[in-house]
């Protein structure tokens, strides 16, 4: 053994020692380091060689691409300076080192004079185990905490952590290193061991702790896609950019962002959900009016099927997305705003925002607090009304910087378009930067509506097809008329030569056929088959089979006579007789070429939208009126299928020629404010909310109020005997003999307040109309409240303006008053009606005693949706009862509207508490009005019956199962579900189960919320 041993003793602390020398080591710590190095330290050489080519590997393998590994760690690399400030604190923490040199000692044995060497071991035989990690010096150490590392990067936290990492960089207690093992199989003799030269450990520079700490951070994977990271990088900047672009927004600036102000992957998200890969010219141009940009009130006109919606879409995203604001979409019908909610759930769940539906007896008032998330509310007209009532009394209102309004032209229909007019005018008074939106395709006076909405307009004639207009005269089918007048008794039926018209287009195209009333619909549809070829039987024969199963499994077995003839042909009838599941299937087939033609009445034209390549009109009727400009507008404008037709064609069959040239030269309707409808009802309506929202408290303050309506407007078009300043003061006086506002009792106060029944009116939503008679029959309810059945309950739910579209038929109401229980007769003889009137009424004899026919009728209701809450069977009871399907379901869904009504009623009046909890379960009940176990799934937007029963039959039972389906599985467990209906019913389940989790949070957050009044020492 010729080689010379060497041992040097040292202090315990850590040994200093040459820092290795790379290309990031400034150059003139290089030179300073080479004048360092003595003859006798080759093996640490090597092994600062071998370290450099092993970090360099390590670099190569996480860094293959040219792309920077560090990103903004460049501008400290390159930095010299930086680097040399903490080589000089590392240079000055040596000296300390070596004034501890007489403290305790252990040999250190450096490997040297080998290339390939194995390992750097400490020696152990004569002292004790000591760490010597490689690692600054303690003295440089103790001004940090473990609070330096709670700005550590996670990926570094993780290679720390990492068990393969902690092997490699710590030394276990038997056999401690500094450096990995490059060969841990070989093992070296303590004889081989005592050859090798001593040296000392060379400490490692503040520097190069730095690098391997960046390095380590590259080097550890991440759990996040690097793709996912750097998408979300880009909608975030794009978002930011937008929103600083809307803040500094000026007349001349109309490019917000990459796609109206809004990140990529929206225009993204439309082209996958929506096929729409580019926007129309006047959607362009919409978008980017100075209006738009500076978020001042709009209305804008074009004519149906011309792509409104999707502009307000555009901005809802941009208000919710860029601006962090609430948005409130309303729409005219609840079939509409589930279509709505079903379609935009997928966008809220990619773009992380809330879309909550209030139709029916849906919706939460005052809706959930987003916790950080912003909400799309989608609602029905009176629903918005309610909700904008809610966000007032919070004081939330200023949270919803948008309000859409679609078929913007209904301010003119009835008591509905009171009801729009009422909400629209309390954001306008209330909530200054709340910006709004109208859309129509017929508005008659659009300058009214403007001056009331303070807004501006934008109108377009634009239409993606081209519709051919013309009248139906005998001289325009002389040719095409050969094949099928063969017989006079064809000629005697079909008058107006509608099979000719049809067979020109279907069964390759489609066809509306508009009818007046709804027995004509189907007399039409099944006139046609009469005279159809059966070559339309073999067209899509086996999609026709599957409808009409799906029909049949809806009514429980029970189908239609009238489809079960028509749907064979490609035909079917759709009005509101039909169940709501049944005009969903036909409305489904229809859309997908299954069913050619519809015979329809006019609130198809102003529903979801059914185009087709020929739309005909039967009659310039609906039902004995005739046909308004607006109404025509809407069904012609069904006509043509973008994407589909070159053009689309209108017919319109008529006897006298001059009415309808009338027709369809006359300019549109006047939209009238209908404040004044029904003696006023809106106006008594509307000053008793303003004055219980404390909007207003006195007569001069509901005046300012009512100069900003549009009755204010029209003042001199409407208010024709009395002006608007003495309807509003006789509406005050009028509230005040009722009973629903009272004057303040306090001294020089003199300020209007709501009574309690008042303030259950106007939350309860229920019409004055009915108020008092409502508060009796509540507290006389409660003096013998039968609980061990429904019907009581049922009675006092069922809506009084439903009375007067029943007749009842005496043989069924008396074969179902002896059925019923002896507690049950007992109610009914409580509420005014004996088993002994029933039955001289059914015998038709004459009854001396005075009876309310308004009683009469209502219990007879209640018994009809006593039978269908006991059954479910729609189909059952109508038979029972003589009455349509269509009917039936209209009672449940009106009758589960004002219970909830009546709910919002009872518990303003503390001496209706007991109704709180039996009238929610009722709610409930009424809605859904299936099997129990069904509810949950029913829940999800646009889920029916049958299609509930399918769900849970195939193990999907609750909420939750169908949020975490997977859309493929689904798709293939449930019959005749298509991949497009089985990702939207997963997107509709996720967003109410999270927003179910959000109520649920909201309500432990308020338990948890500390009391503002809470009293202290």
């Amino acid at each position: 053994m010729s080689a010379e041993i060497k041992v040097k003793r040292q202090s315990s602390r850590k040994r200093s020692r040459d820092r290795r020398i790379s290309h990031l080591t400034p150059a003139r710590k290089r030179t300073s380091a080479s004048g360092r190095q003595c003859p006798d330290n080759t093996g640490q050489i090597e092994l600062s060689r071998a370290l450099d080519k092993s970090m360099d590997a390590k670099f190569s393998e996480y860094c293959s691409d040219p792309e920077d590994l560090f990103g903004d760690y460049d501008s400290i690399v390159s930095d010299s300076s930086f680097l040399a400030k903490l080589d000089r604190v590392g240079q000055n923490m040596r000296p300390h080192d070596i004034d501890h040199t007489t403290s305790s000692r252990c040999p250190v044995i450096l490997l040297a004079g080998n290339p390939d060497f194995t390992s750097l071991k400490s020696s152990t035989d004569n002292c004790p185990k000591q760490s010597c990690d490689d690692s600054m010096t303690e003295s440089f150490l103790e001004g940090f905490t473990d609070d330096a590392f709670l700005d550590m990067p996670s990926s570094q936290l993780a290679f720390l952590q990492d068990p393969q990492t902690a092997d490699r960089n710590c030394c276990t207690d038997e056999d401690k290193t500094s450096m990995p093992m490059r060969h841990p199989e070989k093992s070296v003799s303590t004889e081989e061991r005592n050859e090798r030269h001593i040296a000392p450990k060379a400490r490692k520079s503040v520097s190069d702790h730095l690098k391997r700490a960046m390095m380590a951070n590259a080097a550890t994977p991440s759990s996040v896609s690097r793709t996912a990271v750097q998408k979300e990088a880009v909608v975030t900047e794009e978002i930011s950019v937008a929103m600083q672009a809307m803040e500094s927004v000026s007349m001349a600036t109309t490019d917000l962002g990459p796609f109206f102000g809004l990140p990529t992957k929206v225009k993204e998200l439309i082209c996958n959900l929506k096929g729409i890969k580019d926007l129309y010219e006047w959607q362009k141009t919409c978008l980017n009016l100075d209006s738009v940009q500076q978020r001042r009130n709009l209305i804008y006109s074009l004519p149906t099927s011309g792509g409104k919606t999707l502009v307000a879409e555009i901005l809802i995203l941009k208000e919710i997305l860029c601006r962090k604001k609430d948005a409130l979409f309303i729409l005219p019908y609840v079939s509409l705003v589930q279509e709505k909610v079903r379609g935009l759930a997928s966008f809220g769940l990619e773009l992380d925002f809330m879309v909550e539906e209030y139709a029916g007896s849906k919706g939460r008032f005052p809706p959930v607090k987003g916790r950080g998330k912003r909400s799309l509310y989608i609602a029905t007209i009176e629903k918005a009304h309610g909700l904008v009532n809610s966000l007032i009394e919070t004081n939330r209102l200023d949270n919803v910087g948008l309000v859409v309004v679609d078929e913007l032209h209904m301010l003119g229909d009835g008591s509905r378009g009171a009801i729009i007019e009422m909400t629209l005018a309390k954001v306008l008074y209330i909530s200054k930067s709340t910006q709004i939106i109208g859309m129509s395709a017929t508005l008659g006076n659009l300058q009214d509506i403007q001056k009331f909405l303070k807004a501006e307009s934008y109108t377009n004639d634009f239409r993606p097809i081209y519709i051919l207009d013309s009248s139906a005269r005998q001289s325009a089918f002389e040719g095409g008329l050969t094949l099928y007048l063969k017989s006079y008794a064809m000629q005697k039926i079909d008058q107006d030569h509608i099979v000719a018209l049809v067979t020109e287009v279907i069964p390759s195209q489609s066809c509306l056929v508009f009818c007046p009333t709804k027995k004509n619909c189907e007399n039409v549809a099944g006139m046609i088959c009469k005279y159809l070829k059966e070559d339309f039987i073999q067209h899509k024969q086996a999609e026709k089979a599957v409808l009409l199963g799906e029909l049949r499994s809806s009514g429980n077995g029970s189908l239609c006579p009238v489809l079960k003839k028509t749907v064979p042909y490609g035909l079917a009838y759709h009005h509101s007789g039909l169940t709501s599941e049944e005009r969903k299937l036909v409305e489904e087939a229809y859309s997908a070429g299954v069913l050619c033609l519809l015979t329809c009445t006019s609130t198809l034209a102003a529903g979801i939208n059914l185009p087709a390549r020929r739309v005909i009109l039967r009659s310039p009727y609906v039902a004995a009126d005739f046909l308004k400009r607006s109404q025509y507008k809407q069904m012609v404008g069904r006509a043509g299928r973008a994407g589909i037709d070159t053009h689309g064609e209108s017919i319109l069959i008529l006897q006298d020629k001059d009415k309808v040239l009338k027709l369809v030269s006359a300019p549109m309707e006047i939209c009238k404010s209908n404040l004044m409808h029904s003696d006023g009802k809106g106006v008594l309506s509307l000053i008793l909310s303003v004055i219980g929202l404390n909007i207003t408290n006195s007569l001069e303050q509901i005046r300012d109020f009512m100069s900003g309506t549009l009755l204010s407007v029209q003042e001199k078009q409407v208010c024709l005997e009395r002006s608007l300043w003495e309807v509003t003061q006789e509406c005050v006086e009028l509230l005040k003999e009722k009973g629903l506002v009272t004057v303040s009792t306090e001294p020089q106060d003199g300020s209007l307040q709501v009574t309690k029944l008042g303030r259950a009116t106007y939350k309860g939503s229920v019409d004055l109309t009915y108020c008092d008679l409502l508060y009796r029959d509540l507290s006389k309810g409660l003096e013998s409240l039968m609980l061990n059945s429904f019907l009581h309950l049922i009675y006092l739910v069922t809506p009084y303006d439903m009375v007067s579209q029943c007749k009842p038929d005496w043989m069924v109401y008396f074969r179902q008053f002896t059925m019923l229980s002896a507690a049950e007769q007992k109610m009914c003889a409580a509420v005014g009606v004996s088993e002994s009137f029933v039955a001289r009424k059914a015998a038709g004899q004459n009854v001396k005693k005075n009876v309310d026919q308004v009683v009469v009728s209502r219990l007879y209701l209640a018994l009809v949706l006593q039978s269908l809450l006991k059954e479910t069977d729609l189909w059952s009871v109508a038979d029972r009862f003589q009455l349509s399907r269509g009917f039936i379901q209209t009672l449940l869904s009106s009758s589960s509207v004002f219970c909830s009504c009546v709910l919002h009623f009872t518990e303003e009046l503390e001496e209706f508490w007991p109704f709180k909890a039996l009238l929610t379960e009722l709610t409930r009940r009424l809605t859904y009005c299936v099997q129990a176990e069904l509810i949950p799934l029913m829940e999800v937007a646009g889920v029916m019956e049958r299609r509930a029963k399918q769900l849970y039959n195939a193990g999907y039972k609750t909420l939750a199962h169908l949020a975490n389906a997977d859309p493929n599985v689904l798709a293939k467990t449930v019959e005749n579900l298509f991949k497009k209906q089985a990702n939207q019913i997963v997107a509709s389940a996720k967003m109410l189960l999270n927003e179910k989790a959000d109520a649920l949070q909201e309500e432990m957050d308020d338990l948890l919320m500390m009391p503002l009044d809470l009293l202290s020492l």
